[in-house]
């Protein structure tokens, strides 16, 4: 066992925390999914996120996604179409304060040619991810931490630091204020 103190220690990386379910088969792992999830479980899901995508009322849509098994923490902002996994919405945890903008998408499921993969995502206190941005499944952001528009996340995004990009990466240049705001 390594400790993380130690020059050579890798810190966690996302596919670190993916729970993987190998899918053999003539077809992709898309095909087997209802071994995985039942089929009304997921119609379900499918008709409250789309409840939640079109709503304007905050309160009903964490209440919503509460009843999904969304861990949503106190004055979380969803923007319009903005759309938690419909698959795995029991792994999102978006904490106090935190915004998910405008048609952003959190992922907690990937389907490949022969497996799935599936893991949490977490957004931290008052975090705030841009629209149009994928966040993928197993990601942390942490507190404070800012997502640019259209970007997607493959890897966590540590306290306060903004990223950009396809795929995002650190934005250069200064440090993050309390405000979360960059500092040139």
């Amino acid at each position: 066992m390594s400790d993380a103190t130690e020059p050579d220690a890798e810190p966690e990386q996302r596919h670190d925390r993916l729970h993987r379910v190998a899918t053999p088969g003539p077809r992709n792992s898309l095909f087997p999914w209802p071994d995985g999830k039942g089929r009304l479980r997921i119609m379900i899901n499918y008709v409250v996120i789309l409840v939640c995508r079109v709503s304007p009322s905050l309160p009903l849509k964490n209440w919503l996604l509460r009843r999904l098994g969304v861990t949503v923490g106190e004055g979380v902002a969803w923007g319009l179409e903005s759309t938690p996994d419909v698959f795995w919405p029991e792994l999102i945890t978006v904490k106090d304060d935190a915004i998910v903008g405008y048609d952003a998408t959190l992922l907690c499921h990937e389907f490949l040619q022969e497996e799935y993969r599936t893991g949490e995502v977490v957004v931290g206190e008052r975090a705030m991810i841009g629209a149009g941005a994928i966040v993928l499944p197993g990601v942390e952001i942490g507190p404070d931490a800012q997502v640019a528009a259209n970007s997607l996340v493959v890897a966590d995004v540590p306290a306060g630091e903004t990223v950009a990009g396809v795929p995002a990466e650190p934005l250069g240049g200064g440090d993050s204020g309390e405000s979360g705001e960059r500092v040139d």
